[in-house]
């Protein structure tokens, strides 16, 4: 049988199956090549085989490493591969491969040595700093969920102290070479070249592009008489990294909650104590608590105040660069619930950044921040949440707040604590400007004028509503509203000539300029009670006892600058640094002052008798000395201080002013003269590096407060101050960087740590200064010479007396024989110091020293792959804390709630040697300001571990150029004998009512397109 076919059908036929056939044979080839590979062998420069280098083909995931004979063999995917060589100490690079086998030479890199450092008036490379300047490596800190910058700053660089903030909207506290100063001891912030009054909550943190902290006086000298305290410079994106254009989005959502809880007595534990302490104290137990055990559990206040809360961040952002302009915008929402009940904080910024080349020689720019941020607080107690009643309900069966009722003898006399955190409303609105135009001009051969003219303005609006309410007996009749409003203009005009010229192997940078700022202040605030309607909450809608304040001051300083970098063939550099500075904060007589500072440093690595020396790839020393100063004192210390009074004059009121502040008119900067020896070094073509200093900060002339006579006439408590102190502070600060593996799997190892030992050498004569309160009338810390500042001062405890032979054979501390009105067996036995038979104020001494003894830190990072895991520990050792919660949540003296550590109180000889009797109304003072409320401080926490995971680039690569996800955890856990909610307290060691550090898991997403 034959099957018989159209002829154009077979010449169809015929022509489709050839391109069948050319197509498969295509798919053939490319397949064949597609499982087709590449080897190689990669040198340095010196055409050694390097192992360990990877290999990538580009826009895969392919990749390899290679051996210890620097080969390699790598499957390809792609037609027209092209190679990513890439190895820690050289430069990138890119191959196309053409054939089957390929060499590969890398040239040296030296990484940080000459990444650009930004310093005061200037930049310089890494390799080039005669001072002490530490850079924070943004690419550790960019996935940490935190509200601002200061936060990721913690443990980054050596001899730089951040306490952390709980509260939502808070800022951190640095301390640079430890506490200078009994004064203002915050670090001068420079924001893209201007100094910025608030804190680093103000900036996002995805605007950021490098960090410099200014540590020694060298450094710091060229501004003056603001260093004193170091230099913190910020400078912000100005465009995308290469030519073209960039938009970003970035976003992290995260939960936070209480690190950790301090445990309080349950219902029937309360009862059971305060029957037993009433009882010790001479009075009758509560008829309703003869049996305890009833009660159960109770409220749990502290559950109530502290919840599990979110906190998010959106980013988006647009960066253009040119040969001619750069251009930044980003716009930022941020917004964290706090884990306290009532606190809240939102943000909005936006940051536009932009400098163009008018011509060659021209440059303008500007930079704006343009900030609104709104933080809320209820009227929240920590301290009262852990003594609230917990037989008290929260509510009533009506829905009402309850007040604690009834004898207060039995129920107590703390107010619903949760309800005070719902009924007042308590907000803060600002409404912030910082922004700056530059103009730049390169003339002649080798010279730049800058000038710069910056303003920075700060509106801030304080709302406090206080409705009235009637929670049983406890009654505010009337309600309660306070506004105020407060303003801060700042102008700066900077204008510097730079000189930068090479000659042969001589290079000689020279910075002379000027510098003017000015700040006017002004407040208006006013408060009202009793309104008509609680809808109308406003100031003219109150009718009962108005008040009205406000006030305004003012400031300026100007200054004269100078500074000489010279080296020679990049082994001999010199540093001179000269400032004048003229402050309006001072008498006709010291207004003016002069703050040099020099510093030497040598390469040792350039010299000839190091050149086979191929192991060390850099090693400098260096040394230098600086002095600087501190006007941060107020702004009328010079002059006498009146107020306004109204007194009686023959029945009618007349109004007069009265001095109250002795002036000082010699009043002059504090001096701030500091020493630094520096090492540099790195290792193994940079793999292994690290930077050690050793310093000496001096503060002379330190203002500390006069002793004023009441005869004199003024104030003896509001008194001026005088130049008659001293403080010193020496120490050794440390840091590490090693890439210890490298190729595909890579892993790399960052170290800090620091050792401070501060001192008061001399205050004005032997009269402590008091520095630290409970609140309870009573000093905690001071500053004495001869001790670290804020030192805390108290009693020495010597256990318990068991019996009362032992009270009777110790010196007297509450006289008398009735145990419930005098000491007696199971109180707190205090040490006679002074052996004089009483136990008084001439028995207390120094306890402990808020001050660590060192911090440290310890950064691991690994990659594989598409894969980034990061876990970063931080910690203080040394330290003390003063936990004055304790000294309410374990008096036992009083109708309050106690942490669950008064269990194990006293209740019969032998019992326990720690923990006193429960007695009514304290007669021994056992809650008085002791060592017993001293803690260990010292601290190692896992303060975060984030994972990402990048997207490969092939999958989307038409839709975005970079993607990736991470996972974070901030804080941890905590490894500490701190018995509080976190170690982390403020500067001054005292754990009074504090705001806890949150731990935090958050997810976020990064996008480029």
């Amino acid at each position: 049988m034959k099957l018989f076919l159209p002829i154009d059908f077979l010449e169809t036929y015929r022509k489709r199956s050839f391109l069948l056939f050319f197509l498969f044979a295509l798919f053939l080839s490319a397949n064949a090549f597609a499982q087709s590979q590449v080897t190689g062998v990669v040198y340095d420069e010196q055409r050694q085989p390097l192992p360990g280098v990877t290999i990538k083909e580009q826009g895969t995931s392919n990749n390899t490493a290679t051996d210890a004979d620097g080969r390699f063999t790598l499957r390809l995917s792609n037609a027209s591969p092209t190679l990513v060589v890439s190895f820690v100490g050289y430069t990138e690079t890119t191959v196309k491969v053409t054939g089957g086998n390929v060499e590969v030479f890398m040239k040296p890199d030296a990484v940080t040595l000459e990444d650009v450092v930004v310093i005061g008036y200037g930049k310089t490379k890494a390799k080039d700093l005669t001072g002490s300047v530490s850079t924070i490596d943004l690419s550790k800190t960019k996935n940490q969920p935190v509200a601002d910058i200061g936060q990721a700053m913690q443990g980054r660089a050596a001899g730089v102290q951040v306490v952390a903030a709980g509260e939502p909207g808070g800022n951190v506290t640095f301390r640079i070479r430890g506490t200078g100063t009994i004064a203002n001891n915050n670090p001068l912030i420079v924001v893209d070249g201007m100094p910025l009054n608030g804190g680093l909550n103000q900036l996002n943190t995805n605007d950021i592009e490098s960090i410099s902290v200014l540590k020694d006086a060298s450094s710091t000298a060229i501004y003056g008489a603001r260093g004193a305290n170091g230099v913190i410079i910020v400078t912000t994106k100005r465009g995308a990294k290469k030519d073209g254009s960039t938009l970003s989005f970035d976003t992290f959502t995260g939960i936070q909650s209480a690190a950790n809880q301090v445990d309080v007595l349950n219902a029937s534990q309360f009862a059971a104590l305060n029957n037993e302490m009433l009882t010790n104290g001479g009075l009758t137990p509560n008829p309703e608590w003869t049996d305890p055990t009833t009660l159960g559990t109770g409220t749990d206040w502290v559950g109530a105040l502290f919840n599990p809360e979110l906190m998010s961040s959106y980013t988006l952002s647009y960066g253009s660069k040119s040969e001619k302009s750069n251009l930044y915008f980003s716009g930022n929402y941020f917004k964290q619930k706090g884990i306290v009940l009532g606190t809240d904080y939102q943000r909005f910024l936006v940051q536009i950044n932009s400098d163009t080349k008018v011509k060659n020689a021209i440059k303008i720019g500007n930079s704006l921040k343009l900030a609104n941020d709104i933080k809320s607080r209820g009227d929240y107690n920590i301290r009262n949440t852990l003594l609230a009643n917990p037989t008290q309900p929260i509510k009533d069966e009506t829905g009402n707040y309850t007040g604690p009722e009834g004898n207060p003898l039995y129920s107590g006399d703390v107010l619903n604590p949760i309800g005070q955190a719902n009924r007042v409303e308590s907000t803060t609105k600002g409404y912030n400007l910082q922004g700056n135009i530059f103009a730049e001009i390169k003339f002649l051969k080798n010279f730049t004028f800058k000038s710069l003219g910056g303003l920075e303005a700060n509106f801030w609006f304080d709302r406090t509503w206080s409705p009235k309410y009637s929670w049983g007996p406890n009654v505010q009749a009337n309600s309660y509203l306070y506004q105020g409003t407060n303003r801060s203009i700042t102008l700066l005009w900077d204008n510097a000539v730079t000189y930068d010229a090479n000659f042969g192997k001589h290079h000689l940078n020279v910075v002379a300029g000027t510098s003017s700022q000015e700040n006017k202040f002004d407040f208006l605030n006013g408060s009202i009670q009793k309104f008509a309607s609680d809808n109308t909450q406003q100031i003219d809608s109150g009718t009962l006892l108005p008040t009205v304040g406000g006030n305004a001051s003012e400031w300026a300083i100007l200054s004269y600058l100078g500074r000489v970098n010279y080296d020679y063939d990049g082994r001999y550099y010199l540093t001179g640094t000269i400032r004048r500075d003229g402050s309006s904060r001072f008498g006709e007589g010291n207004k003016w002052g002069w703050f040099p500072s020099a510093a030497f440093a040598w390469r040792i690595s350039k010299e000839r008798f190091m050149e086979n020396v191929r192991a060390v790839s850099d090693l400098k020393l260096r040394f230098g000395y600086g002095v600087t100063g501190n006007q941060e004192i107020g702004n009328y210390a010079f002059s006498s201080s009146y107020n306004t009074v109204l007194y009686n004059f023959n029945n009618t009121n007349v109004g007069a002013v009265v001095p109250t502040v002795l002036p000082n008119s010699n009043v002059k900067w504090e001096g701030q003269e500091q020493y630094n020896i520096g090492l540099d070094a790195a290792f193994l073509k940079n793999r292994l590096s690290f930077t050690v200093d050793g310093y000496v900060k001096n503060t002379n002339d330190m203002l500390v407060p006069m002793s004023v006579p009441v005869t004199s006439g003024y104030s003896d408590i509001y008194v001026p101050s005088i130049n008659a102190g001293r403080i010193v502070n020496k120490g050794v600060e440390f840091s590490l960087s090693s890439k210890n593996l490298t190729g595909a799997f890579q892993w790399s190892t960052d170290a800090v740590f620091s050792y401070n030992k501060n001192k008061v050498e001399s205050i004005n004569g032997n009269t402590p200064i008091i520095t630290g309160s409970t609140g309870l009338n009573s000093s905690i810390s001071l500053i004495q010479a001869g001790y670290p500042v804020n030192v805390f001062y108290g009693y020495v405890t010597e256990g318990i007396f068991q019996t009362q032979t032992d009270v009777n054979n110790h010196a007297v501390q509450t006289a008398g024989n009735n145990p419930a009105t005098s000491t007696a067996a199971g109180d707190i036995r205090f040490k006679d110091l002074n052996s004089d038979g009483i136990i008084n104020d001439k028995d207390r001494t120094f306890l402990g020293n808020p001050n660590p003894k060192f911090s440290y830190s310890l950064n691991n990072s690994f990659s594989y792959k598409n894969f980034d895991l990061s876990i970063y520990f931080q910690g203080v050792y040394g330290n003390d804390i003063y936990n004055a919660n304790r000294m309410y949540t374990e008096s036992m003296s009083v109708i309050n709630n106690q942490s669950t550590a008064v269990l194990g109180r006293w209740n019969g000889p032998g019992s326990t040697n720690t923990m006193p009797r429960a007695v009514y109304g304290d007669p021994n003072g056992n809650a008085r300001v002791s060592d017993r409320f001293i803690e260990d401080g010292s601290y190692l926490k896992l303060k975060n571990i984030n994972l990402s995971f990048t997207l490969p680039k092939d999958a989307f690569e038409s839709v975005f150029s970079e993607a990736r996800i991470y996972f974070s955890a901030q804080n941890l856990f905590t490894i500490t004998d701190y018995s509080g909610f976190d170690p982390e307290v403020s500067v001054s060691g005292i754990d009074n009512n504090v705001y806890p550090v949150t731990r935090i898991f958050s997810v976020g997403f990064n996008v480029i397109f």
